[in-house]
């Protein structure tokens, strides 16, 4: 280290969140100690990637040394074990961000999931993303030395870290003078840690972990000497792993343990896959695709800034880790690879916009991922059921982006409905038909703001009277995506709080010709509240949707939906106004009552109304008003 480096030394703190997943790591992770080698190798060999994909523009950037590598070495003495690779390293301040930040969404959310049992918490960190910080796993003291590719020799970086004594949670940062490029990774082991300072144990977790690696990971090879009665490290090197790009197997040869294996490699996750397809796929396009669904959902589902993609190969050379062309936007969850024997090496994200071959391969994709689903929600329900619990609200969005495979993404939907009345959503729509009513022609739903809204809407009276089922829909994203979704297997999809009220075969000729009198005999009554309302309504009905309420609204068949309407003001979308239907239920005592009301008609009318609007969870915009004519009304009925 020159003098000019030792001069440019700074000490920093942790951030607070770095600091807590630190002490959980230790703690919560440390029966599952061995993953430390497995997520630093892992990073090695992404490190190793970026370099060959820099260096398809910048071919100096190798530096004369275009063999990439990864060298595992432990010394005994010193109690310390070291992961190398010649990959593409850090400048300074990569060093500091990616080493002393967790640059992550979601972690306020992370963090307040956590609860104290190791059990559930190691879960939580492993589907959050260990990586780095797993080194203290098992060591108490961290040293980094690293140089980006292409930088001088002295423009390399030393970040240290202890976690003992009363320096824990700080670490520091120096210049220092590093030959080589890539980075060094030098783990001070804790107490009690050195059964890991052994050749065969390294070799085993290498080999258990990271067969998989494309790089090759070397270490010096041991050999028995009989006078000393050990092994004794030589100067030669061996190759550990098979050094060969997994998916590019026959899958005979590739066994469950490796494709797990590699899908933690590609996710950075803690928990194996729930389930994978891998394929060759040949003909006027080439390429190959290995496809995992996760089992939990990362925590940066739902940040939409963030890059989500498959990892990118041509020809088994990397090119980038987030290509998000490759999947529709609403498969963002599926972890990966595709290599492709058409693309050109130098493809960018501006060619992946335009390329048709892409189009072939995202088409390809996302056919073999809703195949994969399919199979999971046919053959192993109970896995389908925490996939939705995870993934079902994302999947949704493909109902609005994905024209092409509505049909196989209708049959992957769940609903809640009044079949069961809970807020699980477990209905699929194959199992709706198969219980519909003799006669039924249509599928029934409603939607709300939430599942008790739904659940209670004044909407389904007349269906829980005739025990015809209804789909309870309220997610918020429930609404917007059912709207694309007219039909299933020549059944209409249709909402019980749009239209006229038509429930064809269901409804017998005596309740229609009773509807009918009924609306010819309270026409003046019906004139009078459109009236009394004015423009608040376009219309007053009578209808037989109601058994138990006085009075409901509806929108016209093509209109948007009340709820919908709500939700996209309240993102600050102009939304077209439109008055809704305003229909009474005229065999209600409070009908009943206007009928015969005079004074205090357009009170009782405008009540009717704010009620009607209060049930289907809708808001009032003067609700001093209306609670200033409910006590008045009730005042008057107490005399």
């Amino acid at each position: 280290m020159t003098e000019r480096a030792a001069s440019t030394t700074e000490k920093r703190g942790f951030q607070a969140e770095v600091k807590q997943l630190l002490h959980l790591m230790i703690h919560s992770l440390y029966s599952n100690r061995e993953i430390f080698l497995r997520e630093l190798v892992s990073n090695a060999s992404d490190a190793c990637d970026k370099l060959r994909f820099e260096a398809l523009d910048n071919a100096a950037l190798f530096e004369s040394d275009s063999e990439l590598k990864i060298r595992v070495r432990f010394d005994k003495a010193s109690r310390t074990i070291t992961i190398s690779d010649n990959g593409i390293g850090m400048s300074r301040e990569e060093a500091i961000n990616h080493l002393g930040t967790i640059a992550k969404s979601g972690t306020k959310e992370f963090f307040s999931k956590l609860s104290g049992d190791k059990q559930k918490d190691a879960n939580l960190i492993g589907q959050f993303g260990v990586g780095f910080y797993s080194a203290f796993i098992v060591a108490d003291k961290v040293t980094v030395l690293t140089r980006r590719a292409g930088d001088a020799a002295d423009a390399g970086v030393k970040w240290e870290c202890s976690m003992a004594g009363d320096e824990a949670g700080e670490y520091s940062v120096e210049s220092y003078t590093k030959a080589l490029r890539g980075t060094d990774i030098i783990l001070h082991l804790r107490e009690g840690e050195d059964d890991l300072l052994s050749g065969w144990k390294l070799r085993s977790i290498i080999r258990k972990y990271s067969d998989h690696i494309v790089q090759p990971i070397l270490m010096q090879k041991e050999e028995w000497n009989q006078e000393k009665a050990e092994n004794v490290v030589s100067d030669e090197e061996e190759t550990i792993n098979q050094a060969n790009a997994l998916w590019t197997r026959s899958k005979n040869d590739v066994s469950d343990d490796d494709y797990k294996a590699f899908y933690k490699h590609v996710s950075h996750d803690f928990e194996d896959p729930m389930a994978w397809s891998h394929a060759k796929v040949e003909g006027r396009h080439e390429y190959t695709q290995l496809l995992y669904v996760p089992k939990r959902a990362p925590f940066d589902l739902w940040d939409r800034n963030p890059r989500h993609g498959l990892k990118l190969y041509v020809r088994r050379v990397f090119i980038m880790d987030d290509a998000e062309k490759l999947l529709p936007h609403y498969l963002r969850f599926v972890r990966g690879v595709v290599d492709s024997a058409d693309l050109p090496l130098n493809v960018s994200r501006e060619i992946l916009q335009e390329s048709k071959d892409v189009d072939t391969i995202r088409g390809g994709c996302t056919k073999k991922v809703l195949g994969l689903l399919e199979d999971i929600a046919e053959n192993r329900k109970d896995d389908y059921v925490d996939f939705w619990r995870e993934f079902g609200r994302v999947l949704k969005e493909g109902l609005g982006e994905d024209s092409a495979n509505k049909d196989k993404l209708a049959g992957l939907m769940r609903f809640a409905s009044t079949h069961t009345d809970t807020a699980d959503e477990g209905v699929s729509l194959k199992d709706y038909i198969g219980r519909m009513k003799e006669g039924q022609e249509k599928i029934y739903y409603v939607t709300a703001e939430s599942f008790n809204a739904a659940k209670n809407s004044p909407h389904l009276e007349v269906f829980r009277k005739k025990g015809i089922e209804v789909l309870l829909l309220s997610d918020r994203i429930d609404e917007w995506a059912i709207s694309y979704l007219t039909e299933f297997d020549g059944k209409q999809i249709v909402s019980v709080a749009k239209g006229g009220l038509d429930l064809g075969a269901l409804e017998d000729e005596a309740e229609k010709k009773k509807v009918e009198e009924q609306a010819e005999e309270f026409k003046p009554l019906l004139e009078k509240v459109k009236t009394s309302l004015g423009e608040r309504v376009k219309e007053v009905r009578v209808t037989h949707r109601l058994t138990d309420s006085p009075a409901c609204l509806v929108v016209d068949e093509n209109e948007m939906g009340a709820n919908l309407a709500r939700l996209l003001k309240a993102a600050g979308q102009n939304v077209p106004t439109s008055a809704p239907i305003l229909e009474i239920n005229p065999e209600h005592p409070v009908v009943a009552r206007l009928k015969s009301e005079d004074g205090k008609f357009d009170d009782w009318a405008a009540v009717l109304f704010d009620q009607a609007l209060l049930a289907e969870g809708g808001t009032l915009d003067d609700p001093a008003t209306f609670i200033r004519r409910m006590n008045q009304l009730m005042l008057d009925m107490a005399k």
